[in-house]
């Protein structure tokens, strides 16, 4: 007798399968791990700025203008009001403003559209104003 070991393309196929499975459900699970640490890594780099402007408006006596923007708070702006004191290393700790996880600018409004003294707001994934879900609007107004 002759008997041949080793798997028949049935039993190949069926593992494959089952690997399939598997691998989309982790992959979902990763993906919707992901958006979430998205929308919380622009929630953190909003409350920040929030941070931030509370410091240049306790040491420059009112906060940075709409014109002057977020830069401010990384370089002493060159606009009117300018600062007679300006920290030399800045507000934050990059010389830049990052952009939000999604890759576009953080909106400096001066006031807040809710009456607040200011709003820092991230359009979310679609980068526009408005949206659900990922694309829902962050605003500093809602922290």
């Amino acid at each position: 007798m002759n008997r041949k070991s080793g798997f028949t393309f049935m039993e190949i196929l069926i593992a494959m399968l089952i690997i399939s499975i598997l691998s989309g459900v982790v992959g979902l699970s990763l993906y919707q791990w992901l958006r979430r640490a998205k929308v919380e890594a622009a929630r953190s780099q909003i409350k920040t700025f929030q941070t931030a402007l509370q410091m240049y408006r306790a040491d420059q006596g009112q906060l940075p203008t709409q014109e002057q923007g977020l830069e401010a708070l990384c370089q002493a702006p060159t606009s009117e009001p300018v600062p007679k004191q300006y920290p030399p290393e800045g507000y934050l700790e990059s010389r830049v403003i990052p952009k939000d996880p999604w890759g576009n600018p953080y909106v400096y409004v001066i006031p807040g559209r809710q009456g607040e003294p200011y709003e820092v707001i991230s359009y979310g994934s679609d980068g526009q104003e408005g949206g659900n879900g990922e694309a829902a609007d962050i605003t500093s107004s809602a922290l």
